[in-house]
């Protein structure tokens, strides 16, 4: 349906800032909503941002919030993750995701781009 495209990942000192960048081909009528998840070894895939594709509805997990910040360029296809005050703990490979549904699972992943912050 979609398909996704991440850069923009990694080596940042603590406290630097760093922003991701997700290209969208396809389908892209469809998306309803994008998101960034980010997986570290050992850890379980934890979503980080996500927002509609249509109008400005974000939700952030706490461990981010007022560090990180979705948004998207629609005439460009393009999603972003700009990451601010960044901590060692934000290392992880990061995914660009959309949902093709109005309700479901996000069903088209990028490969994902590596972040890792140095302490």
């Amino acid at each position: 349906q979609v398909q996704l495209v991440e850069s923009g990942g990694g080596l940042v000192q603590a406290g630097g800032s760093l922003r991701l960048s997700c290209a969208a081909s396809g389908r892209t009528s469809g998306i309803v909503r994008i998101a960034w998840f980010r997986q570290a070894p050992g850890k379980e895939r934890e979503r980080v941002a996500a927002s509609t594709w249509t109008g400005e509805l974000t939700a952030y997990a706490d461990p981010v919030k007022g560090r990180f910040a979705i948004s998207k360029d629609n005439a460009k296809n393009m999603v972003y993750l700009q990451m601010n005050s960044l901590k060692p703990e934000d290392t992880a490979v990061y995914f660009c995701a959309v949902r093709n549904n109005i309700v479901g699972d996000y069903d088209s992943w990028g490969q994902g781009t590596q972040v890792t912050v140095s302490s």
